[in-house]
């Protein structure tokens, strides 16, 4: 058999206590050298008899001194550092190791021996403290020479040229991890910075070639193949400028997610990633009040429903960070449950969590959760949100999005939930597709919850048992029972979501085109999934009643911008290497979405990003029968689904199809 091999590891292991070995040796011949040469200095003869009577005090030096100065550098970590990535932090222990010696030195003479020159301990402290710093960064020294001899060889052949963005304190950090890493085979030519006191001078040897307007010409004339952002202290409105100018250069283009890692001491070339369609949206990042969302859900027991999904999973993580008392995941899609349920397991091992997989249609699976959980927090993200699909399957949006929502809040309401939040969208306002009626439709479900649950009678409510039909509840709330808060949320769209068209661009991409538009001036207002995330559990902590939260999402974007700059991203020019293709508006679909009905105003809260709709009056009592009518075509799957929405969404205008 043969033998096995040492592990790497294991090998790795010995090299290093052999260097550690080595420098030990070297240090006790250089310490002795050091104050013998000091004597040298000082009497001008190599000679022992010749140093003036103190060639004794020197003996004692070198019995015990090297020894002593052996033991303080193990203490300051001179042995075990990676002196390839020495830095102001092992010169400061070197210094410390050095100097803190000399007066054990000063004191071990003077009580064993006696009185030695001033000269003696100043020329050989020095000596003592150049020899330990040339033996710990010489190698550093001439790696980093080897490192560019290398580049050099590399320079036209195999080696990237780069251009740095931002002499800051990120861009040193990146440009000293290019340096010293043996994977990064790119040779930085030049950087760019918008403070033109640094333009003209040099950052560890690059020049600063002047601002963001020099980018086109300075990738010209260096011949750059790669761009490096490191400027998180910048805002989102430079940061998406110069983004852009990096897009027309053609490079690949890699940069720093965000300010936090500056501020831990996190920014490394390898946290570098790909610009992604999120740095093009041009805004502020979104900051919500994280202590009042802790006191909203910690300690309490949380619902949500369509937990699998984009925006739900999200829920989720961001809930699980709160500490709630239980997160109960539900939804009728296992995959997604399963793989946010292993997520969860993994980054928060002491999270009490439950994941349930049913349908929000099911009544008798409904009322079982709220019977065993008791939930006091309910966020509703289960919904059936595809706009084309639901055109042509409009009684599933009823049964789904409608009746699941009803169900849903109907068992909170009767289970004394404390709070019932529905995820609704910018779709909802003036709806012209079935999807956004049936969101307006869940969004006055929720107005008139909330209107039943201040006045305790919920006879008034039908309880719906099936699809076939609904009775009268004859039940009462008991008066001392919570007082659910029932509001809404709406916004716009979600970069990424299972529902944006994100996917469906990077996918066309990948297959070489054509990226398909609907329409070339086509907008939509965009946000990221943990931006509108965090806004819907700020939105909860605000809640009283009846509101409808609006998310403010910034300007709106064309969608014919958005698939240019994906296609930019992914390294091709638009209509060369990949063709757009116009196919015209889809069934219900608007050129633009709205966030108020005209009926509606705003009201601000704390966070100027969350404002509240005036709601609108409605009949409650009408409301309700045209609900019981919905129930009942629905069940039928008949065609004329679309006149009963008609009558009970009076702002539902089908026949707009295409404006």
């Amino acid at each position: 058999m043969p033998q096995e091999q040492p592990s790497s590891k294991h090998s790795f292991a010995k090299a290093w206590w052999l260097a550690a070995i080595l420098l030990v040796v070297y240090d006790l011949i250089t310490i002795a050298l050091s104050y013998y040469l000091a004597l040298v200095i000082r009497f001008e003869t190599f000679r022992p008899d010749g140093f003036g009577g103190y060639a004794p005090g020197l003996l004692v030096t070198l019995k015990y001194f090297p020894v002593l100065c052996i033991l303080v550098y193990f203490a300051f970590k001179l042995y075990n550092s990676i002196w390839r990535f020495a830095s102001y932090h092992e010169l400061m222990h070197c210094i410390y190791g050095t100097f803190l010696t000399i007066p054990f030195h000063y004191f071990l003479l003077t009580f064993g021996y006696g009185r030695m020159p001033l000269s003696y301990y100043v020329f050989g402290g020095g000596l003592q403290f150049g020899f330990l710093l040339f033996s710990r960064f010489v190698y550093r020294l001439l790696y980093l020479e080897f490192s560019n001899w290398r580049k050099r060889q590399l320079h036209g052949k195999k080696a990237l040229q780069g251009m740095l963005i931002g002499a800051g304190a990120a861009g040193q950090v990146i440009l000293r991890d290019i340096s010293t890493s043996n994977l990064a085979e790119i040779n930085i030519r030049c950087i760019i910075d918008d403070d033109s006191t640094k333009w003209g001078r040099t950052l560890d040897g690059i020049p600063i070639v002047g601002g963001r307007d020099d980018i086109l010409k300075s990738v010209q004339h260096f011949g750059i193949d790669r761009i490096f952002l490191a400027i998180p202290t910048a805002s989102r409105e430079d940061q998406r400028d110069i983004i852009n100018l990096c897009q027309e250069t053609g490079c690949e283009i890699k940069t720093l997610p965000g300010i936090y890692q500056l501020a831990n001491n996190e920014v490394s070339l390898t946290r570098m990633r790909d610009v992604q369609i999120e740095d093009l949206l041009g805004r502020p990042p979104i900051v919500v009040n994280t202590e009042s969302i802790f006191a909203n859900i910690s300690n309490h027991v949380v619902l949500v429903t369509g937990g699998g999904g984009s925006i739900g999973s999200e829920l989720c993580r961001q809930i699980a960070k709160h500490q709630p008392r239980l997160l109960i995941i539900f939804d009728i899609y296992e995959n997604n449950a399963y793989d946010i349920q292993q997520e969860l397991r993994r980054q928060h091992p002491d999270l009490n969590l439950k994941v349930l997989i049913g349908s929000v249609r099911d009544t008798h699976r409904v009322e079982q959760l709220f019977d065993l959980y008791h939930p006091e927090m309910v966020f509703h993200a289960a919904a059936h949100k595809h706009v084309p699909l639901m055109e042509e399957s409009p009684c599933e949006a009823i049964k789904n999005n409608v009746l699941g929502t009803y169900k849903v809040a109907y068992a909170a309401l009767t289970h004394g939930c404390r709070r019932f939040l529905l995820i609704s969208t910018d779709k909802a306002v003036n709806p012209t597709n079935i999807m956004g009626a049936s969101k307006r439709l869940c969004e006055m479900i929720i107005q008139t919850m909330d209107k039943v649950a201040r006045t305790g009678d919920i006879s008034v409510l039908p309880h719906v048992t099936s699809h076939e039909g609904s009775q009268r509840s004859t039940l009462a709330l008991a008066p001392d029972a919570p007082h659910t808060e029932f509001v809404a949320v709406r916004f716009g769209n979600v970069l990424g979501s299972n529902g944006s068209v994100i996917p469906l661009f990077k996918k066309q991409i990948a297959e070489g085109g054509p990226v398909t538009v609907t329409h070339p001036d086509i907008i939509r207002y965009f946000m990221t999934i943990p931006e509108a995330v965090s806004l819907v559990l700020q939105s909860a902590t605000y809640a009283k009643g009846g509101e409808i939260f609006v998310l403010d999402m910034g300007e709106p974007m064309k969608i014919d911008t958005l698939a240019r700059n994906l296609i930019k991203l992914a390294g091709f020019k638009p209509d060369v290497d990949i063709k757009i293709q116009y196919t015209g508006l889809r069934p219900g679909e608007k050129l633009y979405e709205e966030k108020l009905m005209s009926e509606e105003g705003l009201k601000k809260t704390e966070n100027k990003l969350i404002h509240i709709a005036q709601p609108i009056e409605m009949d409650t009592e009408l409301f309700l029968r045209h609900l019981d009518e919905l129930i009942a075509v629905s069940a039928t799957n008949s065609e004329e689904i679309r006149e009963v929405v008609q009558r009970a969404v009076p702002t539902y205008h089908p026949e707009k199809k295409g404006t």
